[in-house]
């Protein structure tokens, strides 16, 4: 793949999204220069579904990012978490999208407070309701952002769903709906220290239809880098 259809794949893709969205590039499998070149084109947010594959693009760019990197990059978590690795992903990561339980936010909370940092967490929620899909039911959103929300050393910013995958993306709305829905009861109950501020939904086949039902973070992979399966 040459840069320049990489290039042209972003700078695409960024004049389709609306002002104040967050454009995510979902980089699993992705070669280090790919990622460069990525970033390079302008990405500023980096998403990987995996804490080990994160953790080598990390160390393949650290002298790149210090010395080369036209601008700071944020680092986020896109898949799951296991808890045997939140020690990792804190290290790793600027924003974990995929926490779904108050064990997994506990783990993250105490690997954060024993490096004195606050990690921002989205709340992931199984909008689809599959049991091959991770992330918490709707109906148990709410009582999960109340407790995650009191441990001191994580920033509840928003929800992330991913969905279910459909040939046609116009059936992801009612999904993405949904979450929008609890988004926004959350923001008006204002839940202690959670702050609604990102919506993350939608990936290469459906980011208009979830920017169109209030998405302002977009996952984005094929798309970007090469015709190949969703990432």
């Amino acid at each position: 793949m040459k840069t320049e259809s990489l290039e042209k794949r972003i700078k695409t893709v960024k004049e389709s999204l609306p002002p104040n969205t967050l454009l995510v590039a979902a980089a699993k499998t992705r070669t280090s220069d790919e990622v460069k070149a990525a970033i390079a084109s302008g990405i500023t947010a980096i998403g990987y579904n995996y804490v080990q594959e994160a953790e080598v693009m990390r160390q393949a760019l650290k002298e790149w990012e210090t010395r080369e990197a036209p601008h700071k990059v944020q680092w986020h978590l896109i898949g799951h978490l296991q808890r045997n690795k939140a020690k990792k992903a804190v290290e790793l990561f600027d924003m974990i999208e995929t926490i779904d339980s108050l064990r997994i936010a506990e783990a993250v909370n105490n690997r954060c407070a024993s490096i004195n940092k606050v990690m921002p967490v989205l709340i992931e929620v199984n909008s689809g309701r599959e049991s091959n899909k991770t992330g918490v039911s709707h109906d148990e959103v709410i009582p999960l952002v109340g407790q995650v929300a009191e441990l001191p050393n994580i920033k509840i910013l928003g929800l992330m769903t991913m969905g279910p995958r459909f040939g046609n993306p116009e059936e992801t709305r009612p999904y993405f709906r949904l979450t929008k829905k609890l988004f926004d009861q959350l923001a008006t109950e204002k839940a202690s220290r959670a702050e609604m501020r990102y919506l993350s939904m939608g990936m290469s086949n459906s980011y208009r239809q979830a920017i169109e039902e209030g998405a302002n973070i977009v996952r984005i992979g094929t798309r970007l880098f090469a015709d190949r399966n969703e990432n």
